[in-house]
């Protein structure tokens, strides 16, 4: 009928504008990996000028059944012998593991193929595209490198002078600003930049409240450090963006934007009190995160070493 056609019509209208929205990757019409593009071998020797101690620290955290996370997600490991008996003149025997539930439970990587606009992502891709049951087709986390940088962390606690930062709390440019002269660093292009927040200080003590919200960066800053170049952008609590926005209009505003408009991966869950407790302000960022293809974000173990 005339009122369907111009339902559809309407429908492809909107999406066609909202492609348009989302900016061509400066990589290319091919390109699947973001900022990513901006690390080679001298972002990497540059970061290992970093090391001078050989301490290591590790920034993810321990995942289980009872690990609080966002909405409908769970993690269940089963464990097994799936036989029972010995094999050879040594009696060698095994346990095996399954994994059930979802890869956004703890310390992960959320990519490309995970945020979007409108059902239209990073360099134009939609997922109408990609998206199958078994595994997105473009934007997936094998596409990426490892993680190899310089890594950057800002205490936002001392700045705000707060143990746990108020749930809604927006991080402007000024605050990032004055914590960059403080912790006497900067931001430069192929950093991977984290945000230390206090927040994981909840989980398993008041999980209703941990994921109820949490507190971040606004749009200004996200812009700021989209711009910077940075490669990717982290913190201790599960939404990195604060929650509740500053704008009550938009959802995930910030999250959005890196990845649509910048190409950025966002960590979420990353456990950085170690190094702040130290003050490692900079360090040696490592990241070989899980190759499920067509996965859209996974769990990791990131390393900083000083």
């Amino acid at each position: 009928s005339t009122a369907c056609l111009n339902i559809l019509m309407i429908a492809f209208i909107g999406t066609s504008a909202m492609a348009q929205e989302v900016p061509e990757s400066p990589y290319g019409p091919n390109d699947e990996i973001g900022a990513l593009n901006l690390l080679d071998e001298d972002k990497v020797l540059d970061a290992v000028k970093l090391v001078t101690e050989g301490k290591v620290y590790r920034l993810g955290m321990v995942v289980n059944e009872n690990t609080a996370a966002f909405r409908h997600r769970y993690f269940h490991v089963e464990t097994s012998q799936p036989e029972t008996g010995t094999a050879g003149a040594n009696k060698f025997t095994y346990v095996d593991d399954k994994l059930i539930g979802w890869t956004g439970v703890g310390s992960q990587i959320n990519g490309l193929a995970h945020y979007g606009k409108n059902n239209v992502h990073y360099n134009g891709h939609k997922v109408e595209d990609f998206l199958t049951v078994t595994g997105v087709k473009k934007l997936g986390l094998e596409k990426l490198p490892p993680i190899v940088t310089r890594g950057v962390l800002l205490d936002m606690r001392e700045h705000f002078d707060q143990d746990i930062i108020k749930e809604g709390t927006v991080f402007t440019v000024k605050d990032i600003e004055e914590v960059l002269k403080k912790e006497n660093i900067e931001i430069r292009k192929g950093d991977v930049v984290l945000f230390y927040t206090g927040w994981t200080q909840l989980m398993g003590k008041d999980n209703e409240r941990y994921l109820a919200g949490g507190p971040g960066i606004g749009t200004e800053a996200a812009r700021y450090l989209g711009k910077k170049g940075v490669v990717a952008v982290g913190a201790d609590n599960w939404s990195f963006e604060a929650v509740p926005h500053e704008n009550s209009e938009v959802s995930f505003p910030v999250n959005q934007m890196m990845a649509t408009d910048y190409g950025v991966q966002v960590l979420e869950n990353i456990l950085v009190d170690e190094l702040a407790k130290d003050e490692v302000w900079e360090f040696l960022f490592v990241l070989g995160h899980p190759l499920y293809e067509g996965s859209t974000q996974v769990q990791i173990n990131p390393v900083a070493i000083k």
